[in-house]
């Protein structure tokens, strides 16, 4: 695309008032020459975007001129706000990459890069489509802080101006506001934008919700009014007395606080007594420890509600004091104590005092913070394929962080809200979580299922036998155990079904006179590349999950042998069957239909992507099987199988008071587990029960029925199905 070269003199005719509103802005801390950058950048963008308009009827160049402009009043630097105006280029104008890196640098052409969509690419959903653009974002975003920064500003631009869209569109932008932007300014210690994204999401998600409580926040305001006056002079009064520098500035809560506090703690507007608080600024740490006494002199301080985040800041830079008096008309008050410095990180977040070289000595905690909070992000989405599975990590990650820990040696962790000792373990490294097997709380010891509480002291308690098991996704709140976990998991899954694919495609070669590692490599490698495949453990795993047939494989590989078609193989008497323990992960499941325990006789049928599933012979089903003879696969159990098996008991009872109670006495009293129990038939007389038991074999399983059987309210026990 073709755009209009500047003037000498960088001017432009009909500059409109925003532009020249932005550049006022701008110009107050940056060179003319980045001021004149910014303009021919407006030049561009209007020209790219010319003829496109807003859904409110205003040209489409209003509103990245206004991200900009958000932008810069956070003083951010020149590529920044230029990349801010052209954001939206790439996406929805004719204008390529190289043109503007080109025109304006590399910097600029990889910011636009990184908050442009994927629409180009074809998902099969909108889910699909907005969880991949944002793991794009995401990735953006570790490579330069600023990519969040314009995303954030744009989103916030978007929701000021949502009312020109219509009420669906309204309720989903509001929504994935709330859910995901939001947090994110929260976790970069962007508390002002958090807050305008939050009202803003809040009143489009819930409008007369919104209404209602603003109303009661006004009316409330109205009549504490005078009272707040008061406390803001009584505090700055004890400031003044004590010869502590600062100012006293009081808040009102915002509808979207007070709602989610109404909803998390259940109760009315009329029970929330804090609906308002106060901030002191002052200027040196020593400072805020000196006016936290001096505000305990003058109101007494609620018991155990002080916490001190400038000793352990939060996970995304913020410090202050924050403590709760009981106030001079009985009500409680929230108080905030902290240097001017420290507010300013606190509102602004990674943008404050904005210093985008990572080694920069100005660099704030935030964003240095935010950049390690990041670069776990990368690591994260590397080990997760599904990006929908990576959004979902992301949003959990995204909970105010609450939680901190300290090890033995006194590092501080932070973590999410419930997190328990299985997510610390995967906190302090990937490899003390996948072999913990215990944790010491506060010196005592307790399970990794445990959830901590701020201020505890842990120490996890590893052993090199010890490995993940699908139940502890079950015990973690993290995206980073989550993630360890089921990579770990995936890996066992693979390793077992190229065991199991190697053994099932000797047994179909061995029926055919030959074996795997008698045919040479190249005969090998030239059926792997005509199957599109990479590697033989490809294959080995294909045929275990039932995605290629053993025998048809076995074919093939012996024709290609022959250098013809392969002879047919006379029947040469039962090969010998292959053996399974049970713990074969992802290759074998076991058929609901008949329940296989260790000692039944089995049989194996091959389900497309599931794998091996285990029948009993007697299964019903088998008949149908049998019609599929080259996806039956010989399999027995082998003689050291460990675990828990599921098996049902239809229970014939007298249907009198307590006999239920009877049964799962003697169940349990057989050291078995009742899954779930229902009622078949029932009438004055007698019922039917099925109970879903865990069993270890066939034999333990007939020790539960014998005691069930001894119990004398049962007049008949089987196994379901017969």
């Amino acid at each position: 695309m073709e755009v209009a070269p500047l003037t000498p003199s960088g001017a432009v005719a009909d500059v409109p008032p925003y532009v020249l509103a932005l550049e006022d802005k701008v110009s107050t801390y940056l060179p003319a020459e980045q001021v004149a950058r910014i303009r021919r950048a407006f030049i561009v963008g209007a020209e790219a975007h010319e003829g496109q308009t807003r859904k409110s009827g205003e040209p489409y160049i209003t509103h990245p001129v206004a991200v900009a402009t958000i932008l810069a009043d956070l003083g951010l630097d020149a590529e920044t706000i230029i990349a801010a105006i052209l954001h939206d280029t790439l996406e929805d104008t004719r204008l390529e990459r190289a043109e503007l890196e080109g025109e304006f640098g590399t910097t600029v052409a990889e910011l636009v890069d990184g908050v442009t969509k994927l629409d180009k690419m074809r998902f099969t959903s909108r889910a699909e489509a907005d969880a991949e653009s944002f793991r794009k974002m995401l990735l953006a975003m570790a490579r330069d802080l600023r990519v969040i920064l314009i995303k954030l500003s744009d989103r916030l631009h978007n929701m000021r101006t949502l009312g020109a869209k219509d009420a669906e569109s309204r309720r989903r932008i509001a929504r994935e506001t709330l859910e995901i932007y939001a947090p994110i300014a929260q976790r970069l210690g962007m508390n002002k934008f958090k807050a305008e994204l939050q009202d803003l999401g809040f009143r489009a998600m819930y409008p007369d919700r919104h209404r209602v409580i603003s109303e009661r926040i006004r009316a409330a305001l109205g009549n504490r009014r005078e009272a707040m006056a008061r406390i803001e002079t009584a505090l700055e009064g004890r400031l003044a007395a004590d010869h502590i520098p600062g100012r006293a500035i009081s808040r009102i809560k915002s509808p979207w606080s007070i709602y989610s506090k109404m909803r998390n703690e259940h109760k009315s507007f009329a029970q929330l007594m804090d609906v308002y608080g106060f901030r002191v600024v002052t200027d040196s740490a020593m400072h805020c420890y000196q006016a936290l006494g001096a505000v305990h002199g003058l109101y007494k301080p609620v018991d155990s509600r002080f916490k001190d985040f400038i000793a352990i800041p939060k996970a995304n830079g913020y410090q202050s004091l924050h403590t709760v008096l009981l106030g001079p008309f009985g009500a409680p008050i929230e108080i905030q104590i902290r240097t001017a410095e420290m507010d300013s990180v606190a509102e602004r977040g990674v943008a404050a005092h904005w210093a985008y070289k990572t080694g920069s000595s100005s660099s704030n905690s935030a964003q240095a913070r935010a950049r390690e909070w990041l670069s776990a992000l990368a690591d994260s989405q590397a080990n997760t394929p599904s990006a929908a599975e990576f959004l979902e990590n992301v949003k959990i990650d995204l909970f105010p962080d609450e939680v901190y820990l300290f090890t033995p040696r006194g590092e501080i962790f932070s973590l999410p809200r419930h997190a328990t000792a299985l997510d610390f373990a995967y906190a302090v490294h990937t490899d003390v979580g996948d072999h913990a097997v215990a944790a010491r709380v506060d010196k005592k010891l307790v399970p990794l299922r445990t959830k901590l509480i701020s201020g505890q002291q842990v120490e996890i308690i590893t052993a090199p036998s010890a490995v993940p098991n699908p139940a502890w996704l079950e015990s973690v709140v993290t995206g980073k155990a989550r993630t360890a976990i089921r990579q770990y998991l995936k890996h066992l899954q693979h390793e077992d079904a190229v065991d199991f694919g190697h053994r099932m495609l000797d047994r179909a070669l061995d029926a055919r006179g030959t074996s795997l590692d008698a045919i040479p490599a190249t005969t090998l490698q030239r059926y792997l590349d005509e199957a599109k495949l990479k590697r033989l453990e490809e294959l080995l795993a294909d045929i275990a999950l039932g995605n290629r047939m053993p025998d048809q494989v076995a074919t093939q590989l012996v024709a290609a042998l022959g250098g013809g078609r392969a002879p047919v193989v006379a029947d040469a008497g039962p090969a010998e069957k292959i053996r399974i323990t049970g713990a074969e992960r992802g290759v074998l499941t076991f058929g609901n239909c008949c329940h296989p325990l260790p000692g039944d006789d089995i049989v194996g049928y091959l389900s497309s992507g599931k794998g091996i599933v285990v029948h009993r012979v007697e299964c019903p089903n088998m008949v149908e099987f049998r019609k599929s003879p080259e996806r039956c696969v010989a399999i027995e159990w082998d003689r050291d199988v460990s675990g828990d098996y599921r098996a049902q008991l239809r229970i014939e009872v007298l249907n009198r008071p307590g006999v239920l109670a009877t049964v799962a006495a003697a169940i349990a009293a057989a050291e078995s587990n009742i899954e779930n129990v229902e009622y078949i038939e029932r009438d004055t007389s007698a019922a039917t029960l099925l109970f879903a038991i865990e069993v270890r074999s066939r034999t333990h399983l007939a020790e539960v029925m014998r005691r069930v059987r001894r119990t004398g309210v049962v007049s008949g026990v089987y196994r379901h199905p017969l």
